[in-house]
């Protein structure tokens, strides 16, 4: 997942189609995708988890394979979350360590359960049967 400080993030221009920012409550399956290349999920707080929700079905069921980037009240203990689910960058608030926030992705070596990636463990490890 790649890192972003506030500075290095630009909002979606008036009027552009390559970068959307997608408001929480719109439904992200009926997006039109042709020619975007970025879309922006807002955090507008960190205990509101609509985003999460939006990134995994613009992974998994429409196939979306730009940039997912997330925005707003991003938390560094929720960026690894954030990267299972189908984000593919986020942009840190003011005052967070860009390193502390990498450093959260070196914690977890794998998981069980499967995501937008992976299949859950248990069928990458079972043998086949016919």
């Amino acid at each position: 997942m790649k890192i972003l400080s506030s500075h290095d993030h630009q909002p979606p221009a008036a009027g552009a189609s390559a970068v959307v920012a997608l408001p929480n409550d719109a439904d992200p399956l009926a997006l039109p995708l042709d020619g975007v290349a970025r879309i922006d999920l807002e955090f507008p707080d960190f205990n509101d988890g609509r985003a999460y929700s939006q990134a995994y079905l613009l992974r998994r069921r429409r196939g979306f394979a730009g940039d997912i980037r997330a925005t707003g009240d991003v938390l560094i203990d929720q960026l690894v979350q954030m990267e299972r689910t189908g984000f593919s960058s986020a942009v840190l608030k003011d005052g967070v360590n860009a390193a502390d926030a990498k450093a959260q992705f070196d914690r977890f070596k794998g998981f069980y359960q499967g995501d937008v990636a992976h299949l859950p463990h248990f069928r990458e490890t079972s043998p086949q049967k016919d």
